[in-house]
């Protein structure tokens, strides 16, 4: 097993932990970056290769080209990352605005999923591209511009985090990766979202997903993740499972990281078991 390194493959970086099995690319949130997820890396077996990316517009990643892009521009971005470093089929990891991503990406190319793992699942909102954006939607933009990244991811941060007083450093985790957001990057990815639909693009998937929650989600609480089930159960027939991790809230795998890692594990041992030849 390689140390973690920071890499850069013509306007997107990532984080890249090598080793000889396959590879697990985890897609962040909309307040986060790839940093957030190196206590995975340093708990998932060493065989695992990793890669953590920087969505466009954050980090070192270039923002996209249009001012409101939808989760197929950036999962046509996931794709040229991965052709790039010479990866085919993946088990693909996505965390609340990233489970968008996922499905996009599942949609796109089925070929290239092993797996498919959501976690504090992000519905969207259904917004058609240039549409009026919802009140809660809009406030990150006007919260944002107000009080600039520093101040808006100290007011923000607690949010994500089960019983926050307790968990002092879990919380100032998530406000350092918040307070480096860049504020073009996270307007797209605030369109993005509102334009979103994980139960619909779920119903064009043919890779059974499966659900990670923190029991106290309050950022996406459990009715978003059971509609994207319930969606994919509607199309395909079988119902996901659905991974519930108590004491944890938005921030699952930051609060909870060896209970995720068991859960991310069983539900890659449950493709594998599906469909043994990708595995």
């Amino acid at each position: 097993m390689t140390e973690p390194s920071l890499g850069v493959s013509g306007d997107l970086s990532y984080i890249l932990r090598s080793g000889p099995g396959p590879l697990v690319v985890f897609l962040h949130g909309i307040g986060s970056n790839a940093a957030s997820f190196t206590p995975l890396f340093e708990r998932l077996p060493a065989e695992l290769s990793l890669l953590a990316w920087n969505a466009p517009g954050y980090a070192g990643s270039a923002p996209l080209a249009g001012d409101w892009p939808m989760a197929s521009d950036y999962a046509d971005k996931l794709a040229n990352l991965l052709d790039h470093l010479g990866h085919g089929a993946v088990h693909l990891v996505g965390h609340s605005l990233g489970t968008l991503i996922a499905a996009a990406f599942a949609r796109q190319f089925p070929e290239r999923v092993q797996s498919l793992v959501l976690a504090a699942a992000a519905k969207g909102y259904g917004v058609p591209r240039g549409g009026v954006l919802p009140d809660g939607v809009q406030a990150r933009l006007t919260d944002l511009a107000r009080l600039g990244p520093v101040a808006f991811a100290s007011a923000r941060a607690g949010n994500l985090v089960h019983a926050p007083e307790k968990h002092p450093d879990i919380v100032a985790r998530v406000e350092a990766a918040m307070a480096q957001v860049n504020p073009q990057g996270y307007a797209q990815a605030v369109r993005m979202l509102a334009s979103g639909d994980l139960p619909g693009d779920l119903a064009h998937v043919a890779a059974r997903p499966g659900f990670i929650i923190g029991a106290q989600d309050r950022v996406t609480p459990m009715a978003q993740t059971m509609a994207a089930a319930d969606a994919w159960e509607a199309e395909l027939g079988s119902r996901p499972t659905v991974t519930e991790i108590g004491d944890a809230g938005h921030a699952v795998y930051l609060q909870r990281p060896d209970a995720f890692c068991a859960a991310l594990l069983d539900h890659m041992g449950e493709a594998a078991a599906r469909n043994p030849e990708g595995a």
